[in-house]
């Protein structure tokens, strides 16, 4: 199940060896490419998936036909993860920002799997609350931010992903994640030209420079890394003692009377 240069996924490169032990017989490989839409609103859930690089972004599909982004996935979370809470379907469009490699499990292989390790609810319980994180501040920033100031966010989450100051975004691409026309993202571009932020544009291609384009951004994108950033520090510093001891409280037995 190892991709090219090792777990590039910090969720499963957090777990003890025995728990991705547990799930790498099940495990796959698969590629994410680029603009691929990899579930719509509706679908049924029947893969998680944990990307280990590339770029995913996550939209709602209004009724009128416009389109927003609400979050990005990359090798820091996974799609699909709620199926363990029994069959479900899918709240969001998930569509492919950046090329990349993820692993892929079967919905109920998962599922089983997490009933059988604290480590990896442990695991889930803090993809969810990263998750929260972002979905939480995007939606204010949606409601109360300039259009300028969130598609410089956008470009940070993408370039967090993929580590490269050159992204693979089309105009159109960020119209759809913006919900804004593609007139109105041709004249941003323009403007983050003109302050240095955007280098260079080509068809595809977007050459940022990073410190110019945080300058640009609102707060919510350094609020949400720092917010993100904390809960894996406070994740990858637990021991596994730690994660059973959680699991037994949960049950209701504290773990020194487990002994």
């Amino acid at each position: 199940m190892t991709p090219p240069g090792g777990i590039g996924n910090r969720l499963l490169a957090a777990l003890p060896q025995v728990d991705v032990d547990l799930l790498a017989p099940e495990l796959d490989v698969v590629a994410l490419h680029q603009d691929a839409v990899i579930s719509r609103e509706g679908d049924q859930v029947d893969y998680v998936l944990f990307p280990h690089s590339g770029a995913i972004s996550l939209m709602i599909d209004m009724a009128d036909g416009h389109t927003v982004a609400t979050a990005v996935v990359g090798r820091e979370g996974a799609l699909g993860t709620l199926s363990v809470f029994g069959p479900s379907t899918s709240a969001l469009t998930a569509i492919v920002r950046a090329a990349g490699t993820a692993s892929r499990i079967p919905a109920p292989r998962f599922h089983a799997a997490f009933n059988r390790s604290p480590a990896i609810r442990h695991m889930i319980q803090c993809h969810v609350k990263a998750m929260q994180v972002q979905l939480q501040r995007s939606g204010a920033c949606n409601a109360l931010h300039q259009v300028q100031a969130r598609m410089a966010r956008w470009l940070l989450h993408i370039r967090d992903c993929i580590d490269d100051d050159v992204l693979p975004l089309t105009q159109e691409a960020l119209s759809q994640m913006l919900g804004v026309r593609r007139t109105t993202v041709t004249l941003l571009m323009r403007n983050l030209r003109a302050r240095g932020a955007i280098r260079s544009e080509q068809r595809g291609r977007i050459e940022i420079d990073r410190s110019r384009l945080a300058a640009a951004a609102c707060e919510c994108h350094g609020n949400m890394r720092l917010e993100v950033e904390e809960i894996f520090s406070k994740n990858t510093a637990r021991s596994r003692r730690a994660i059973l001891a959680d699991d037994e409280r949960i049950s209701g037995v504290e773990f020194g009377d487990a002994k």
